[in-house]
């Protein structure tokens, strides 16, 4: 029997350890068949892989569970209890009773054992509103902690966004280091296939060489910023390590992508936000519970009324207990505390000011909302007119630069002129390339101050 029980002991732990890692078991992110990757589908990744996601998910279901605990109180709570005894009575005790026997012609033991079985319900009726305003405090905490996750989830489409815009930079920058890697490669051979038949000196050699090195430094530098970046943006989707997958290479920074500035007033745009934003609702939903802890803390000062009822019933001897051992009790009792040193008032004082601090803090925030709404305006009206003054200067760059490179081959410029007009070249391409990032930026944080970054994704905690 006893070598039953360990295997039946044995087998439950082992379900249960299945089950806890069943359960810890973690999502994912899966790249193993992107080979190029978008902005859209970084931030789809990390919605459903990141750890924190899943976190503050299981924050959500906490208070979810704390709802149904403060509903709980208003139903009747129903104990049942069971005892057995082995009493042994004093000396002392035992020849006294034996004495008291002894006159009706008894006898009596000095050990017996002693059961005990009994059933108690008590149900409150009134408790000062306690109960309502304490299940009022659990159902704001649950929609405030809900809101905290959607803000959350703003927060990293934002975070994933400027991550991945910062690596696409860093790697259109690779590009273009090794674009110019490519142009002084060619350069040099067309230098030495002259210098070889004496049509070019020997300067000109050394000079492109010299280049060429500049170049492969700037592609190096450029490369381990990529990786750099990448190592960011693979935390932010959750993959383990924080290791970017070599095969995936991000989506190539569109030149003539448009650039579209916001039609929308700051006014009107402040106005969705303070609708939108989840940790505005947060926020409002903190103030609600500390209304409804100010009736928690007003409770005291009421008295509570509850009914009980108790079968309890006492067999010596043995321990089956018939209809005749047990007896009953019904009763309704009522408490009201008169004082208490002061700390129900105390209590009430912090529960105003609780309010008070929610209350103000929600007025700062707004107020943050609305400066955040107006600089980001401003940033991506800036960020749009350097994009189309960079668009403009590349243009007139590459044709000065095709310029002095036919020049150059057809002996009417020097040499110098050719390398002035491709770092030129490099230079306003990486301009470009910046200005580009910095309006796509600049986009992302309205999107992310107006509260409007999580539309194109399904969120779960609304659809829960």
């Amino acid at each position: 029997m006893k070598r039953i029980l360990v295997g039946v002991l044995s087998l439950l732990c082992c379900l249960g350890a299945a089950t806890h890692a069943a359960e810890e078991k973690m999502a994912v992110a899966d790249l193993s068949k992107i080979k190029v990757l978008d902005l859209r589908t970084a931030q789809s990744l990390a919605l459903a892989g990141n750890p924190n996601m899943e976190a503050s998910q299981a924050r959500v279901e906490q208070a979810r569970a704390r709802v149904s605990q403060a509903v709980a109180t208003w139903w009747p709570s129903l104990d049942v209890t069971g005892s057995g005894a082995r009493v042994r009575l004093s000396d002392s005790s035992y020849q006294g009773n034996q004495r008291l026997a002894a006159l009706w012609g008894g006898a009596t033991d000095q050990s017996t054992d002693r059961y005990g079985a009994g059933a108690q319900a008590t149900w409150g009726l009134f408790d000062g509103f306690y109960r309502t305003f304490r299940e009022q405090q659990a159902v704001f905490d649950e929609q405030s902690v809900a809101a905290a996750l959607v803000d959350s989830r703003r927060l990293l489409v934002t975070s994933v966004a400027e991550a991945f815009l910062n690596a696409q930079l860093a790697q259109t920058r690779v590009d273009i280091a090794r674009a110019d890697e490519t142009f002084y490669t060619r350069q040099l051979e067309d230098a030495q296939n002259r210098y070889n038949v004496g049509a070019g000196p020997w300067g000109d050699v050394l000079n492109i060489k010299v280049q060429l090195n500049t170049a492969k430094t700037g592609l190096m530098l450029y490369q381990r910023e990529f990786e750099a970046a990448g190592y960011g943006l693979a935390a932010l989707l959750g993959l383990p390590e924080a290791e970017f997958p070599p095969h995936v290479r991000l989506e190539a920074l569109d030149r003539e992508s448009a650039t579209k500035g916001q039609q929308k007033t700051p006014e009107v745009l402040i106005k969705e936000a303070l609708a939108a934003r989840p940790d505005i609702r947060r926020l409002e939903m903190v103030v609600k519970q500390a209304e409804a802890a100010k009736g928690v803390a007003k409770a005291p000062f009421y008295p509570k009324v509850q009914v009980a009822g108790v079968v309890e019933g006492v067999r010596e001897g043995d321990a089956g207990l018939g209809s005749d051992d047990f007896g009953s009790t019904v009763g309704m009792n009522m408490s009201w505390n008169l004082y208490a040193g002061g700390a129900d008032k105390a209590r009430m004082i912090e529960a105003e000011q609780a309010k008070r601090e929610a209350v103000y803090t929600l007025a700062g925030l707004r107020n943050s909302v609305a400066a955040e709404i107006r600089q980001d305006l401003a940033l991506l009206a800036a960020a749009q007119e350097q994009v189309r003054l960079q668009r403009e200067t590349v243009k007139l760059v590459e044709e000065n630069r095709d310029l002095a490179k036919n020049e150059y081959e057809a002996g009417e410029a020097s040499l110098v002129r050719l390398n002035e007009a491709q770092r030129d070249l490099n230079t306003t391409y990486g301009r470009l390339a910046q200005a580009l990032v910095s309006y796509q930026l600049a986009m992302q944080r309205l999107l992310s101050a107006t509260g409007q970054n999580l539309a194109p994704f399904d969120s779960p905690a609304k659809s829960k």
